[in-house]
């Protein structure tokens, strides 16, 4: 293949850089006697001692060779490095490996770089700009010349392909940022030199596979030819850096695994997600839509709202059972609130403002501070402790339009948020009672779950004892319940730690919904108190807690999680009675009122249509947990006959049976 211009570039800029990536045969066996030893601490504790130098690669080798296969790199000292990497001196080591979590993240962090390197082979004249890692995938940004087809789609799949096949070494190098300027410059790359400006960095790390060269952390596979399983999935527009007042670029969207096999999986459970799209179903099932007058903003029909009402109602039952009380605070605060919550500066380019009388406003984007200026209008002790707050709180959040997505991204959206304000020897009682309380409605809806443990992040407030403190109560809750957490280090809310709820459902996705959020700093900013025992003031803790997250997205996630099929006790249309002729209408809208005045959501067809059809639609279509089909037999016995949604099979109750059946298929299945 032709050298391009940007390889001789490249290759002018890094030849002596690359000259400590060669491997272990450059350097000279050194003597035994009088070298000391390279030990290496594995993660079980386990030592292994090195007389030379060695990569990554072949230290992992030297423990297996399917362990060596496996590789695609490693945690040293606590940094991620490249399987190429030279270990040259003692430290701790974990390997990485293709099947890990962090393994999987390199695969996609590499695959976007290939994808890159296709298509400016079939596109020349494209700037590339950044390409990282999201959820089961990858993304690359790019200005093309003209706007990329589905037909190109394609042929750059088929080039990854290729290049694949070819089997390029990444190799890492590092160089001024100068000098990496200036080589993008002379590839014409402008948009890597606003990211170089941008870093503020003296040196840089530049990646590089055949002729393709990226500016890049890391961490990347040995070669092209590790990637096993990838396929390209779509296109979109987007902007550069997400500002709509910077050029539009487009983006290309891919998928990658380790095996084969677990890329099939995915995309044949993409291809039964596409079968469950609630934007589909909940126009089919008339349960809500989006109209261009209020993108992000769904309007609820009444099928919607039934569904919404249920859902607002087993939590308020529950949470009256743990002595939380409701409240209502106002949709718009001033700018001062927000500004001593610290919303203002660390959540700002998400919030919709006013100015009202010469004063400016914000829609709350969250409920925390009307919590607490509701606990604030009166004075409490010890003995009000824990106070509990919940709220059903209509919050607004700036989405770009782009990332608007039916229910699951929204740009108004309610909130079941509580807050339990309570006593630093509460905490852990009331952590648990919330996983509890979480355990409960989770398993209601059939969702298996895992949790994981997000630390202080980069952007926070508060001191590092006090979050010190705060990680170590939730790690102490946890740990008294027995739960296996994971650890997401740097990822907790900037106001305090917390634990999130990971729901797989029923098709195996993974969805974020509940969240316990410690906060030490917000009551000392707002100057909360409590009296204590000792009649002095104290400052009380405050735990911020949403086990639905948003009730909008948590609808659309059921509505894929039942593939709209809900049952009978949440179904927003329970049964619906069916009339074979007009002789049978009487009886039926009798048998109506009596569903009705029971409390059972019910539908009447008296329709003069075939039988046929009619079982069709709400067996089918609508997907009607229990359809009562009344011909001239039922009404002479008092009867009805009863078809299940998803079966054929029908049978015969008494109206009286079959009125005691769906009362008690109606009440919520909690697990004791």
């Amino acid at each position: 293949m032709k050298k391009s211009k940007n390889y001789t570039i490249i290759n002018n800029y890094t030849t002596n850089l690359q000259l400590g990536l060669l491997s272990l045969n450059l350097y000279d066996k050194r003597e035994k006697e009088g070298i000391e030893m390279i030990e290496m601490i594995l993660p079980d504790g386990s030592k292994r001692q090195l007389e030379n130098p060695m990569t990554v690669v072949e230290f992992a080798k030297s423990i297996g060779s399917s362990l060596g296969k496996a590789t695609v790199g490693a945690i040293i000292d606590g940094v991620q490095v490249d399987p190429s990497h030279i270990i040259d001196k003692s430290g701790t080591i974990e390997i990485i490996t293709n099947t890990s979590e962090k393994g999987i993240e390199i695969i996609r962090h590499s695959a976007a770089h290939i994808m890159a390197q296709a298509v400016q082979r079939l596109f020349p004249n494209t700037k590339v700009t950044i390409g990282p890692v999201i959820e089961n995938g990858f993304f690359y940004d790019f200005d093309p010349e003209k706007p990329f087809t589905e037909e190109d789609l394609a042929k750059i799949e088929g080039e990854m392909a290729k290049i694949v096949k070819e089997n390029y070494e990444f190799k890492r190098s590092e160089m001024t940022a100068e000098d990496a300027k200036k080589m993008f410059a002379e590839m014409g790359e402008d948009y890597k030199i606003e990211i170089i400006d941008d870093l503020g960095v003296d040196k840089v790390s530049i990646y590089q596979q055949g002729e393709f060269v990226d500016l890049c952390r890391g961490t990347h596979i040995p070669s092209t030819g590790y990637l096993k399983a990838f396929k390209l999935m779509s296109t979109a527009g987007a902007y550069w850096r997400g500002d709509s007042n910077k050029k539009m670029l487009q983006r290309i969207y891919g998928v990658a695994f380790a095996t084969k096999k677990e890329l099939d999986e995915y995309l044949k459970m993409m291809e039964e997600a596409e079968k469950r799209n609630h934007r589909k179903l909940g126009k089919q099932l008339d349960l809500f839509f989006v109209d261009e007058h209020g993108p992000g903003f769904p309007f609820f029909m009444p099928k919607g709202v039934e569904l919404f009402n249920k859902l607002q109602e087993i939590w308020r039952i529950e949470h009256k059972k743990r002595r939380y009380q409701e409240i209502k605070t106002p949709i718009m605060l001033d700018k001062e609130l927000w500004e001593i919550s610290g919303h203002w500066f660390n959540y700002r380019e998400n919030m919709y403002t006013s100015t009202i009388d010469e004063k400016e406003y914000a829609i709350k984007p969250m409920n925390c501070p009307g919590s607490i200026i509701a606990y604030k209008n009166n004075l409490h002790s010890y003995k009000d402790l824990p106070l509990k707050y919940g709220e059903m709180g209509l919050v607004h959040r700036h989405e770009f339009s782009g990332a608007l997505h039916g229910l699951m991204r929204v740009r108004a959206f309610t909130q079941d948020d509580a807050h339990v304000f309570c006593t630093k020897e509460q905490i852990e009682e009331q952590i648990i009672e919330i996983i509890d309380l979480y355990d409960k409605f989770y398993t209601l809806f059939g969702f298996e779950y895992h949790i994981e443990l997000s630390t202080k992040p980069d952007k926070a407030i508060g001191s590092d004892e006090i979050w010190e403190m705060a990680e170590s109560n939730l790690k102490s809750a946890l740990e008294h319940k027995g739960i296996e957490y994971k650890l997401n280090p740097g990822d907790g809310a900037f106001y305090g730690p917390k634990i999130d709820f990971k729901m797989k459902d029923s098709i195996g996705r993974i969805w974020q919904c509940g969240t316990i959020q410690l906060d030490f700093n917000l009551p000392t900013r707002f100057e909360m108190s409590y009296i204590g025992a000792d009649g002095e003031k104290h400052e009380p803790v405050m735990i911020h807690r949403a086990m639905y997250g948003s009730l909008e997205r948590f609808i659309g996630i059921l509505i894929e999680h039942y593939a709209g099929a809900f049952p009978t006790w949440l179904a927003p249309v329970q049964v619906r009675i069916l009339t074979i002729s007009k002789e049978q209408v009487p009886f039926a809208k009798k048998l109506y009122e009596r569903l009705q005045n029971e409390g059972i959501r019910a539908e009447i067809d008296t329709r003069d249509e075939k039988i046929g059809y009619k079982i069709r639609e709400a067996n089918g279509d609508q997907k009607i947990p229990v359809q009562l089909i009344i011909g001239k037999n039922e009404v002479e016995n008092n009867e009805v006959n009863v078809r299940r949604f998803g079966s054929q099979e029908s049978l015969n109750m008494t109206v009286d049976e079959i009125v005691k059946t769906l009362l008690e298929e109606s009440k919520v299945p909690f697990k004791k």
